[in-house]
């Protein structure tokens, strides 16, 4: 599978990215940024010193997009639950690899057309990114194999307002036109990812079971989510676990066995005070302009943990 990420990283895309660098099946061809969990800057950084970690320094290319919602400005970032550098103030070694010095629409335009038809887009963060491709290239979707991203909930609570999930919520703008693209989109929202949970047990497991030369890297997210689970905690009164989200998304794209879907016709609230990022889906017979999103409904999370956990051992 021929994969490009993009991410706000983010102690949940640093899980996610580190999945996928290590799934024999997957090819990551590059990784962009938004602002989110962190500037686009400092996402940019963060998911160069993880390709070190992962021993892919320079093999990857990375470019930071916007820093900025397409309407508004950037509110406070959760450094609650992401620590202050993104990755629970964890920190990992510098690395000679620089950004690439291009604009992310043409960085993420240039590879969807190196890889036409075979390239799966990962979505992890606000989707400020994809709607200003979407924008300066228009056929930019029908280029891409599908699209798997981590946002919205249907049936579930919001986790920024009562029925809003961060990333859409983020730039809700962004997200209508990245959802109404010409596209097959899944979404992996909070209706499955606060069903999945991953334990402080699962993480100690996982330090003890790990191949030799995958210690390092279950090592660094061992310490950053103590961090990220404490932030879970005092969020959402978890003890000793923190829901799965990013991960999930990339989890999905790989294996989509292991959540239940159903396609509908969708647009994201724009307007409004509580509701505005409120993913919208129409069951009537006569719905309101838009296009089928897939809609990850339920998912088998243990089946999920042990697809994650699998990279690292075997």
């Amino acid at each position: 599978m021929k994969m490009f990420i993009d991410c706000d990283p983010g102690v949940d895309d640093s899980l996610a990215i580190l999945f996928a660098l290590n799934r024999p099946d997957v090819e990551v061809v590059g990784i962009s940024t938004s602002t989110g969990n962190v500037t686009a800057a400092q996402g940019a950084e963060n998911a160069l010193r993880i390709l070190k970690l992962a021993g892919m320094e320079g093999k990857i290319p990375v470019c930071a997009g916007a820093e900025k919602p397409l309407v508004g400005e950037v509110e406070d970032f959760p450094d609650f639950i992401h620590g202050k550098n993104g990755m629970g103030d964890v920190e990992l070694p510098p690395t000679e690899q620089k950004v690439v010095d291009m604009d992310v629409s043409d960085f993420m335009y240039q590879k969807a057309c190196e890889y036409e038809g075979d390239l799966v887009l990962i979505s992890l963060g606000r989707m400020t990114n994809l709607a200003n491709t979407l924008t300066k290239y228009p056929d930019y979707a029908k280029k891409i194999k599908r699209v798997v991203a981590m946002g919205g909930t249907i049936y579930s609570h919001g986790n920024v307002s009562p029925v809003v999930e961060a990333n859409i919520g983020g730039d809700p703008e962004a997200a209508d036109i990245a959802m109404t693209a010409e596209w097959d989109m899944t979404l992996v929202g909070l209706d499955v990812t606060l069903k999945t949970h991953l334990t402080r047990s699962d993480v100690d497991k996982l330090l003890r079971c790990c191949l030799p030369e995958k210690k390092g890297m279950v090592s660094f997210v061992s310490e950053e989510l103590r961090y990220y689970m404490n932030g879970s905690r005092k969020q959402n009164y978890t003890m000793e676990y923190s829901p799965l989200h990013d991960p999930l998304a990339m989890v999905v794209a790989v294996d989509p066995s292991v959540v239940h879907t159903r396609k509908m016709v969708t647009r994201v609230e724009c307007g409004g005070t509580w509701c505005r990022g409120k993913v919208v889906v129409d069951l009537r017979e006569q719905p309101i302009e838009g296009r089928f999103v897939e809609h990850c409904l339920d998912v088998d999370s243990r089946k999920a943990l042990n697809i994650l956990f699998a990279a690292f051992q075997n």
